[in-house]
């Protein structure tokens, strides 16, 4: 009698992540995509966190650090990754699809939280590229509308494929059953192209700097009076609005004290 086939091996998942299985996946450029998983009911975080994910490779964890898109009261996981031919894990990530097996970190930790920053009048998200991952977590976050008069998105991208989620903000989130009312109210999505012709042109930090911004969205100059401010985005993004906001009064936050604006430094290149 003919044995009988061996079941496809299970990969043995270390004690510190979750095995969770691929049940999406959507390309958005040839440099970005997007997939959803299952999520332990274990697994606890707060909107603007990231967690440590990746696959096995060879018997061992190969991971880099996620934001999450998903807002905490979802039931599924996703996240929004670049393409690096090269890179150790995003070379390899690219190509996962459904039913496939992902490593979720069971400590998600972060500093884009509202809880590091006083209490203001406008929040502002300032991104690029995959950066505004954590933010689609933080514009479906109910709090984020408690705390603060308005939520400002800003998505810098060069092109404007690469302006993921754009369509979902602006016509499905605000028809949301429960979210529609206080997005529709409260959440102006500011999303800005370099390299093609766009309603919005420009790098994220001149905007900021000129004040176009401001003007086109009918906001007051920035100011640590009134203003909170999230960075997430390239580490050029990053140093030129963390220099331009210190110039002008803002003083950095973090997961001990408060303060008027946080800068996320967990960002995946590789």
């Amino acid at each position: 009698m003919d044995a009988l086939p061996l079941a496809a091996a299970k990969p043995i998942i270390p004690p510190a992540f979750f095995g969770e299985r691929v049940t999406w996946v959507h390309h958005w450029t040839d440099k970005q995509f997007s997939f959803r998983c299952t999520r332990d009911p274990a697994l606890r975080f707060v909107a603007g966190q990231f967690a440590m994910i990746g696959l096995m490779v060879e018997g061992k964890p190969l991971v880099r650090a996620y934001s999450m898109v998903s807002p905490p009261w979802d039931e599924e996981l996703e996240f929004l990754s670049i393409k690096v031919q090269n890179g150790p894990l995003t070379s390899r990530l690219q190509h996962i699809q459904v039913g496939d097996t992902v490593l979720i970190g069971k400590k998600p930790t972060g500093t884009l939280l509202v809880d590091n920053l006083l209490p203001g009048r406008t929040l502002w998200m300032v991104s690029t590229g995959t950066g505004m991952a954590p933010f689609m977590s933080l514009i479906r976050e109910p709090d984020v509308y408690d705390r603060f008069e308005h939520a400002v998105l800003m998505h810098g991208v060069r092109e404007v494929k690469e302006l993921a989620y754009h369509d979902y903000i602006g016509t499905e989130l605000p028809a949301h059953e429960f979210l529609g009312e206080m997005v529709r109210g409260k959440l102006l999505y500011y999303p800005t192209v370099t390299r093609e012709p766009f309603p919005t042109q420009g790098r994220v930090t001149t905007l900021l700097e000129s004040g176009k911004v401001c003007t086109d969205l009918g906001l007051p100059a920035l100011s640590p009076e009134y203003d909170r401010v999230m960075l997430c985005g390239s580490e050029a993004m990053n140093a030129d609005v963390k220099a331009l906001l210190e110039a002008r009064g803002f003083v950095e936050g973090s997961n001990s004290t408060p303060g008027t604006y946080v800068v996320e430094k967990a960002f995946v290149t590789k």
